[in-house]
Order: structure tokens, then sequence, then C-alpha cells
């Protein structure tokens, strides 16, 4: 180099990939609120937010998504677990975070059962639904405290915890469904239904319908 040359500049360091999420709730103001948050965060980038959960599935795969920020309950048909199903099936899918304000096991087993990588609430700070994006991104399990409690206490008591589809069933008991109805949605036969009920009974020491919903509302198995 000679007098009159000017030393390079010194390169720039790479600027890292941003986390870009897709947002899916049916509430505007809560998408609003959740761009509003998330949009503080230099490393996040929002490709879209949607209403449904079919929108979610649709779009997921198309905008190169990292995490879908997925609520549980839409107006519409499909269900947040089960639009996390569709994501999750797909190669190279995104990672799923639901965010909702449901907290009982028949909710939480739904939605790790589709293959979601966190489950939050929706009362979380800002600081810990970032970190928990980052979590997922990271293609780590991300529980908010309470979930993750609750997960535990079911594995500590193994015997008396309902299974998945016990729940299932008797979240469609409170939620007013006969065995027939339960046996058409769930594609299972009548007999298998009454089996579970018998199950049920047994593990939460009810005699009934009735008190089979009310105890299991009160330990936040199901919800009303």
């Amino acid at each position: 180099m000679t007098a009159t040359d000017s030393p390079e500049p010194p390169a720039s360091p790479a600027r890292p990939r941003r986390i870009r999420l897709l947002l899916a709730d049916d509430h505007p103001v809560v998408r609003a609120g959740l761009r509003a948050v998330l949009e503080t965060e230099e490393d996040f980038e929002i490709v879209a937010d949607v209403p449904t959960a079919e929108q979610a599935v649709g779009l997921a795969a198309r905008l190169d998504a990292d995490v879908v920020l997925m609520d549980l309950q839409f107006g519409g048909r499909m269900l947040g677990s089960q639009a996390t199903a569709a994501i999750a099936a797909a190669p190279g899918a995104p990672r799923v975070l639901v965010l909702t304000t449901y907290d009982t096991d028949a909710d939480i087993l739904a939605a790790i059962e589709a293959g979601a990588t966190g489950y939050l609430l929706k009362d979380a700070p800002p600081e810990e639904l970032a970190a928990a994006v980052r979590t997922a991104a990271a293609g780590k399990s991300a529980l908010a405290p309470t979930v993750a409690l609750r997960l535990m206490d079911r594995m500590r008591t193994p015997a008396t915890a309902l299974s998945r589809r016990e729940t299932e069933v008797l979240q469609l008991v409170a939620d007013g469904l006969s065995n027939a109805a339960i046996s058409k949605q769930l594609f299972l036969s009548q007999a298998t239904v009454k089996s579970h009920l018998v199950h049920i009974y047994s593990k939460l020491g009810v005699d009934s319908r009735t008190s089979a919903v009310a105890a299991a509302t009160a330990q936040g198995l199901i919800r009303r």
C-alpha cells in the first residue's frame, strides 16, 4: 500500500436474519396489540396477521414464517389446535407458539399433541412473550409457568390423570353433547364413549355426568 492509498473500511458485520412471525387471532384488537408489542423487538419481523385458523395454515409455509403465534378459539370452523396440527405436519414447518386465555388440561393437551412448540397465556408480560418467541424459533419448548406446573402435576399422578381422549370426551359432555353426538364427532362407538365415561367417573370419584363436569371444571381440566 502506497502513502496515497486509503485503507479499506472494515467489513460491516452481517445482520442476523430476523425471526419472521405470523399472528393468528380472531380479535383485531389483540392482533394490533401483539403487533405493537412485537414490532419493538429489533430481531422480529411480522410477516402477516390473520383472523382465521384456515388463513394461518395457508400462509404459514408460503410466507416462510419461523414462528406462528396461534390462538385456540376462532369464529370459523377450524380450531387453533387443528391448525397447529396442519402447520406442524408440513415439511420444514414453522414453530407454533400457542397464545391463549385457556389453561385447562383439555386445551393444553390438544395443543401439545397437535405439535405446538410452546404454550403461553395472554396475560404474559411482553418480555416473557418475546423470550418465548425466541425460544420457540430455536426449536425449544416454551411453556408458561402455570402450564408447565399442570403438566408436571399430571406426571406425578398418572393413575388419576385423565387421558387426552378422556378430557376430550368430558369437554364435549360439558358442551352439552349426548353420547351419540360425541360418538359421531369423535368417530368412536357409543360403547367406547361409555367406557371412557366409566374411567372418568372412577378417576374423579364421581358417579354422574353432571358431577364429572363440575369436578373437572373445578380442577381446571376442562372449561365451561
